[in-house]
């Protein structure tokens, strides 16, 4: 590929800064928000050393507005959003379009998109490590994705497994039985 087509964007939303890079086949990358635009940049070009600033295709502006709207809470899906994954392994493509399937507010496990896939168990792990690798996270939702028994599991993204719940917060779920209204004495 020719390195000199890869572009990006740093861009501010409610959550923090962003960053997009994109080629002429779409999107490469996507950072999540840090709380300064330099960080994003600097995390964004650590993958991608030879991008340059760009100026957004209509496509790619039409993504900024989609995550723009999504860290302010608005319901929004990113199933349509063409990506460049590049020379992926054929099964974390696969892994990759299951995870796009699951939708704004709902949420799978490793074993779970595993077996979808028609693996076995073990092959959670695999998924696991597919969703630590996801170059463009919350395009594909990994943060949708949790350990076994509905545990938030890892997150890779700046704040981690924070990052995460609060992504998963944003659109409605709830992680944490709820706080007990009345607290016990310490007796």
């Amino acid at each position: 590929m020719n390195e000199a087509s890869q572009h990006y964007l740093i861009f501010e939303t409610a959550g923090g800064f962003c960053g997009i890079a994109w080629n002429d086949v779409g999107v490469l990358r996507f950072q999540l928000p840090t709380k300064d635009a330099s960080a994003t940049e600097r995390l964004l070009l650590r993958r991608l050393p030879n991008a340059q600033p760009g100026t957004p295709t209509s496509d790619i502006e039409q993504v900024v507005v989609q995550v723009k709207r999504y860290f302010s809470g608005e319901e929004i899906d990113f199933s349509g959003v063409t990506l460049d994954l590049g020379e992926q392994d054929e099964f974390f493509k696969r892994i990759y379009d299951a995870a796009r399937q699951v939708t704004w507010g709902h949420t799978t496990t490793y074993g779970t998109l595993a077996k979808q896939l028609g693996a076995g168990p073990e092959a959670a792990r695999d998924v696991g490590q597919a969703m630590a690798k996801n170059p463009v996270a919350l395009i594909i939702p990994c943060h949708r994705v949790l350990a076994a028994g509905g545990k938030i599991g890892g997150f890779s993204a700046p704040g981690g497994s924070n990052s995460k719940a609060r992504m998963l917060e944003l659109e409605g779920v709830q992680l944490a039985p709820p706080k007990p209204v009345q607290q016990s004495l310490g007796f």
